[in-house]
């Protein structure tokens, strides 16, 4: 099985205690795949410290740094969609480099920025 990115909505999904992010984690975990979060996932939806919930799913995550050239891969994305939500951008390009799958609840924003990166990325909708 390939590697997974979540996108934010799954961590907003965790942290509301969602029934069905939870189910998916813990089996992605007992399969031994530990998804990857880029680190400005957790910032577009880390918003107190009483996030318990989102702290705890984070923990089975593995939370991908973002250095200078990931920064301008995103960018150069986002200038061929004429698109600007960078969070999105550094999704795809993360499970890009990765070979990964998406999983995310915004499919047609993602899946059209996964076809401008010219390579194969797999998006499922939560």
């Amino acid at each position: 099985m390939s590697d997974i990115v979540y996108d934010a909505a799954v961590l907003v999904a965790a942290d509301r205690n969602e029934r069905r992010a939870w189910a998916e984690h813990k089996a992605r975990l007992e399969f031994g795949i530990i998804p990857l979060v880029p680190a400005p996932v957790v910032a577009q939806v880390s918003r107190s410290p009483q996030q318990v919930q989102l702290r705890r799913f984070l923990t089975g995550c593995a939370v991908v740094a973002m250095g200078a050239t990931e920064a301008r891969e995103a960018g150069r994305l986002l200038g061929r969609t004429k698109s600007s939500d960078v969070v999105d951008a550094v999704v795809v390009t993360t499970a890009a480099r990765r070979k990964a799958t998406i999983v995310t609840s915004d499919k047609e924003d993602v899946e059209r920025l996964a076809r401008a990166s010219g390579r194969e990325v797999i998006v499922v909708a939560i």
